[in-house]
């Protein structure tokens, strides 16, 4: 997030590890209440497909264990879900053409017909159907949260109240592509900065916070910091000034340390009761507590770094993310710009999504993280999404016939 990216897309509900009922915290000067969490509408998800070649810890989809899924047709797709992916799918097209797919599934030539098909399609529901097959990766079985744009109130310049710094990405941050020194190291890559002679980590959350960081810009000063940890988190923000106007911040880049969830390290401690989780509870208890709040948060070493907005919100793609159509996904395990259709176990969840962001806790075969886009209802449905039941991607046809043996492609066999 020029909007390059929402990344890290980490969702709320990962973060908090449980939902339950809700605290909303009173609020204190400076400080947004969240919106109270969205009850969601069940559903019955289709069983995943018996896949006897799956591999648990497949370094990516192509070794995770491939498995036909089912016909698209079958798939219950409505056709305003299909129209707004099949908008996003256009967007992506130039990106899932030239991108090296990391999850060993397509080659980038594999989508053109698909790609040239878009641009003239006048039926979504009957361009999916015939462009595409789709594949289940491992077990198939999918776990999806949600993440959305979040408000918070800062200022660009520091006055009284607003005294919580917004920084930018610092000049001695480095960006190491681990894969130029090796083979074996192709998409890995680490941040950190120079030390004397030496190449060492970038200072961490606590570090920053308590001013080891000297070269980092100041885009602007937050009135909470409980409200800023959470804008890190979702990766993107407003921030809302004394006037009443507002301006975008993004992800820019990150410190380079490994993210830590901590509703799930508040609740090992017994800090979170059982049913007293959610986002609303979390915050409420930082806000109580604020030394101990503080001490928290930094055991979270990841800090990201932001920068300002003029257009629409970007994925990891650095093209426009869409609310309700959006997901945020392992390159490793789904092709950026794929589309992949959600069968869940509650009604929001449940439909056709288009991969183009990333996140930091988003790992792993069928993991997901769906994008709600900003405002008080996107809140509420992100804050408390925590979705079991079966994902299948939609590759161009011939993809599974190929990987499994046949260079030149064909129609793989769907139940």
């Amino acid at each position: 997030m020029t909007w390059r990216r929402l990344v890290p897309a980490v969702a709320l509900t990962a973060l908090l590890s449980a939902c339950g009922a809700r605290i909303v915290p009173p609020a204190t000067s400076g400080a947004s209440v969240p919106a109270p969490v969205r009850k969601p509408v069940a559903s019955t998800p289709l069983p995943p497909i018996t896949n006897v070649n799956a591999v648990p810890a497949g370094a990516n989809a192509a070794g995770a264990g491939l498995v036909a899924g089912p016909a698209v047709s079958s798939l219950a797709i409505d056709r305003g879900r299909a129209a707004k992916a099949l908008t996003a799918f256009r967007l992506s097209c130039r990106e899932l053409m030239r991108r090296t797919d990391q999850s060993g599934l397509t080659r980038g030539a594999d989508w053109q017909p698909a790609c040239t098909a878009a641009q003239t399609a006048s039926d979504p529901q009957a361009f999916f159907a015939t462009n595409f097959e789709t594949v289940q990766v491992g077990d198939g079985k999918a776990f999806a949260t949600g993440y959305y744009i979040p408000e918070i109130k800062g200022s660009r310049d520091r006055r009284a109240g607003y005294d919580v710094p917004i920084y930018g990405r610092p000049t001695d941050l480095i960006d190491v592509d681990l894969g130029k020194f090796s083979d074996a190291l192709k998409g890995k890559s680490i941040r950190g900065r120079v030390e004397g002679k030496s190449f060492v980590p970038y200072y961490d959350r606590a570090q920053i916070e308590t001013g080891a960081m000297t070269n980092a810009p100041i885009i602007g000063w937050a009135a909470d910091p409980v409200a800023l940890f959470f804008l890190q988190v979702q990766g993107s923000g407003d921030v809302r000034q004394p006037d009443g106007s507002t301006f975008r911040i993004g992800y820019d880049s990150q410190n380079g340390r490994d993210y830590t969830g901590i509703g799930k390290l508040m609740k090992d401690r017994g800090l979170l009761q059982p049913g007293h989780a959610s986002m609303q509870d979390i915050v409420a208890y930082l806000r109580a507590n604020p030394d101990q709040g503080r001490d928290i948060m930094r055991e979270n070493k990841s800090y990201v770094f932001f920068r300002v907005l003029d257009g629409p919100p970007l994925g990891a793609l650095g093209l426009p993310v869409t609310g309700g159509v959006t997901v945020a996904a392992d390159a490793k395990f789904i092709p950026l710009g794929a589309p992949v259709f959600l069968s869940m176990d509650r009604v929001d969840a449940t439909g056709l999504w288009i991969a183009q962001d990333t996140g930091g806790a988003i790992k792993g075969s069928n993991r997901v993280d769906t994008f709600w886009g900003s405002g008080r209802d996107a809140e509420a449905i992100a804050g408390g999404m925590s979705a079991r039941g079966t994902a299948v991607l939609l590759v161009p046809i011939g993809t599974l016939a190929r990987l499994q043996g046949g260079a030149n492609g064909g129609t793989a066999p769907q139940p």
